[in-house]
């Protein structure tokens, strides 16, 4: 596949957008026409029938500026108490960037522990999974005014490739004031060689890394590189591109230099890889042969074919799956914890609201949270 074919092919992809790109830094003004000119090629992709999450940085260099914070380091509380003023005047930026082309902006602030922590995990991926399936453009930044120093990324590349593992994206794009990786800082060292393509991250690799320049910008070539290690654990191809452009995707669509980190997998066979090899929690459910039928097609398991409940699981945990005769059929994550497993096993999916008092999911295990391992046990 060529470069340009990996943009102009993509299913689902993470958009990283840098500090240093959309707000000015010595006015503090978010730029306006290159947020339009990134919305025009967000919407390029959507007209191609391509799902788009942003994740945006811009907060506390925007509102630091309005609280007359402006110069020197800040403490914590005076980075969260910018982020606070900063987030609005970001997410009213996107929402009237976007709108020009009729798309929702779905404002998501997240921590550190809302993508490590499996049960929080679980409740982001599908709240980004439903705004997609509504037609929104998620918008993520970090929960800046609530995450202390220990609980922080720190840096909007790595949560961008925590974004893309969490919602299986096949994309993800770093937009930065350079166009990729270099084996030397290209901005002190005349030698150095850009590099196109990226298929291992070896100790030399990551050893080209340098350290951010731009003081707004909190990342750096460094978290690109773990970005990307990120990324290559989820199957998630990901580009380093040069954002200081007019339509920066555009761009990388036409064949503009950048670095593409390639991983040997494709996402969804990451996700299936690891749910395979997860630690079951003890838990486990028998179905009945209409349900095993349907679990060997593809599809999910719904409360409806499960005819029995066994040991103690909560709600995301990785359960087996048996079949009648009480082989191991799949495994999977209970979207039910084992309680209110038990409570509408059997029973039809539009009955879990009046049964449980509260609107779950209409899967048990969703077919995406879902791999078959039959004939290990």
């Amino acid at each position: 596949m060529s470069a340009p074919d990996r943009i102009a092919e993509a299913r689902r992809i993470v958009l990283k957008i840098g500090s240093a790109l959309l707000v000015d830094d010595r006015a503090g003004q978010i730029r306006r026409e290159w947020l339009d000119a990134l919305a025009d090629d967000v919407a390029e992709c959507r007209n191609a029938g391509q799902e788009v999450v942003i994740v945006s940085s811009g907060a506390i260099a925007s509102g630091k500026r309005l609280l007359g914070l402006a110069g020197g380091e800040l403490r914590l509380e005076e980075k969260q108490a910018a982020a606070a003023a900063g987030q609005v005047r970001l997410a009213h930026a996107y929402q009237e960037a976007l709108a020009r082309h009729d798309i929702t902006a779905a404002q998501v602030l997240v921590t550190l522990s809302d993508t490590e922590e499996r049960r929080r995990h679980l409740n982001a991926r599908a709240t980004l999974l439903t705004l997609l399936e509504l037609g929104a453009v998620p918008v993520i930044n970090e929960n800046d005014t609530v995450a202390t120093e220990e609980i922080r990324f720190g840096d909007n590349d790595r949560l961008g490739a925590r974004v893309a593992q969490m919602v299986s994206a096949d994309t993800l794009v770093l937009f930065s004031d350079i166009d990729g990786l270099y084996t030397a800082n290209p901005k002190t060292d005349d030698a150095a060689k850009h590099l196109p393509e990226i298929r291992e991250i070896t100790p030399e690799i990551a050893g080209m890394a340098g350290a951010a320049i731009n003081a707004d910008s909190r990342g750096g070539m460094i978290t690109k590189i773990e970005a990307a290690k990120i990324a290559f654990g989820a199957g998630c191809r990901m580009a380093i591109g040069d954002g200081r452009i007019l339509h920066p995707l555009k761009a990388l669509r036409r064949g503009a230099r950048c670095t593409w980190f390639l991983p040997p997998a494709e996402p969804r066979t990451a996700r299936k890889r690891w749910i395979a090899s997860a630690i079951l929690s003890g838990g486990a459910v028998t179905v009945d042969d209409g349900a095993a039928k349907a679990l060997r097609g593809g599809r999910s398991l719904l409360p409806a074919g499960v005819i029995a409940i066994e040991g103690r699981f909560r709600r995301g945990d990785a359960i087996m799956v048996r079949d009648k005769a009480g082989h191991e059929l799949a495994r999977g994550l209970s979207a039910y914890s084992a309680e209110d497993a038990a409570l509408i096993k059997g029973r039809k999916s539009a009955e879990i609201e009046a049964i449980l008092g509260y609107r779950g999911r209409d899967e048990l295990i969703h077919r995406d949270d879902l791999v078959l391992t039959e004939g290990r046990g």
